[in-house]
This record gives C-alpha cells, structure tokens and sequence, in this order.
C-alpha cells in the first residue's frame, strides 16, 4: 500500500513510500537535501518498520530537534498502525 506523509519542521515537504506488511519500499522524499535523502532511501529499502525506527527516530538536525531521517521513521510507524487498525 501506497502512503503520503506530510513532514514538519524540515526542509524535506512530504514523504511517499509503500509498505507490504511491516516492509518498507520505494521510499520517495520531496524537498530536501536531495542526495542524502536519495542515499537514505536507498540503505533503508527493505527495511522494516522496527528497523528504521531503532536507526533513524530521534535523529536531529542542526538546531531542529527533528530531521528528515526522524520523520521517516514516524512516518512509516503511522503508516503502519493504521495498516494494522485497518487490518483488525
């Protein structure tokens, strides 16, 4: 399944990725320091959900006290438990 998150607080607008069960794939970034976030997106794919978030949440930038790494990693928990309260 296709999701779309809205990011906050980065320079990155949006997140779009798919997630088959707690897998995450095809991670796509608008905005952004393009050429970290394409090689972010590329180490992660095919990670789960757990994975991403022991490695990226909590991941700060600059001043900011979020990034676009933490982002994602909020991103595809969202993602993922509205799969599952959908699923039940």
């Amino acid at each position: 399944m296709n999701y779309s998150y809205q990011t906050s607080m980065v320079c990155a607008s949006s997140i779009d990725f798919d997630l088959e069960g707690d897998v995450v794939k095809d991670i796509v970034f608008h905005g952004g320091c393009n050429g970290n976030l394409k090689a972010i997106s590329k180490l992660v794919d095919g990670w789960t959900v757990q994975q991403i978030e022991d490695k990226l949440k909590g991941n700060t930038c600059g001043h900011k006290p979020t990034s676009c790494a933490d982002q994602l990693a909020r991103a595809v928990r969202a993602a993922y438990d509205r799969s599952q309260s959908q699923a039940g």
